[in-house]
């Protein structure tokens, strides 16, 4: 009886500690950043990933997701867009992929702090396959990774 009340005390106390690193508070240098660089931004709410900060948020009516550092330095915005609006390249690239057959899902542009420009398709063959397609901005296929 003393081994499993010591085993959930262990639980309680590992869980607490996994609530509280989640409540970590918004450093300024990153909201000041993110009033910066989106003054207009509607619908905002803030994820704290350990490593960097994500705001989730409508600018106009794009749905975005952005990331900084602890220290307010840009990592990386993904917006959403609408599958006609990709570039001919890239929608011939999908159309040559061996995915090609597959449901699109969302399609997002992704800009990071090396400048890298790439498109993510989510796609799904039914409800248990799912992957995500990154295409550079001529059609190529950079890589798939299958979605859990």
């Amino acid at each position: 009886m003393k081994r499993i009340m010591s085993f959930l005390f262990v639980i309680v106390l590992l869980s607490s500690v996994q609530v509280q690193a989640q409540f970590r508070k918004i450093p300024a240098e990153v909201t000041e950043a993110f009033t910066t660089q989106f003054p207009h931004a509607t619908k905002l709410s803030w994820k704290d990933n350990i490593t960097n900060f994500q705001a989730n948020f409508n600018n106009g009516d794009t749905l975005m997701q952005v990331k900084y550092n602890n220290k307010g330095q840009w990592l990386e915005t993904i917006s959403k867009m609408p599958y006609d609006q990709l570039n001919d390249a890239i929608k011939d690239g999908f159309d040559k992929s061996k995915f090609n057959d597959w449901e699109i899902v969302l399609v997002q542009k992704i800009t990071s702090l090396n400048n890298e420009l790439l498109y993510r398709i989510e796609v799904r063959k039914n409800a248990f396959r799912k992957t995500f397609l990154y295409f550079s901005q001529k059609g190529q296929l950079q890589k798939d990774i299958p979605a859990l």
